[in-house]
């Protein structure tokens, strides 16, 4: 058994992330000890290896819970995890998209730029004004 410390240390996050799953579902709360204090077994520290992984690939805490219900689900196949999977990937394939055109839109910004011009004429901050919104998908320019 392990105490909040030693999880988190294993695990790789924060007491703090601990008790936050624990509130949300993510995590069981675990048995405590006769003076208050968590125990969690060591099965924890993969459990919240998983949760940690699936949001650096962009999951939500809520998709990851649901993730975890099929981990555990005999009835569902890998084909469903495989289209949330595919879901994920072309919102990441989305944003990926509206970050390059920001990028382009930013570079020609910097490019209109002139060094040690006064604020007061700065082509960015005059954009900015002007309420020019960066091309959204689909739009050319």
């Amino acid at each position: 058994m392990l105490t909040v410390g030693r999880l988190a240390d294993a695990a790789g996050v924060g007491r703090e992330t601990i008790r936050y799953y624990e509130r949300v579902g993510l995590l069981d709360e675990p048995p405590r000890s006769r003076a208050g204090y968590r125990h969690y077994p060591a099965e924890a520290i993969d459990r919240l290896r998983f949760i940690r992984r699936a949001q650096e690939l962009g999951f939500t805490l809520a998709e990851i819970t649901e993730l975890l219900d099929l981990r555990i689900d005999e009835v569902s196949a890998c084909v469903t995890v495989e289209a949330r999977a595919r879901a994920k990937l072309a919102t990441v394939e989305d944003k990926i998209g509206d970050l390059r055109r920001i990028g382009h839109s930013l570079e020609r910004l910097v490019q209109k730029c002139v060094a040690r011009q006064p604020t007061s004429e700065c082509p960015i901050l005059e954009e900015l004004e002007a309420g020019r919104q960066v091309p959204q998908k689909g739009d050319t320019g």
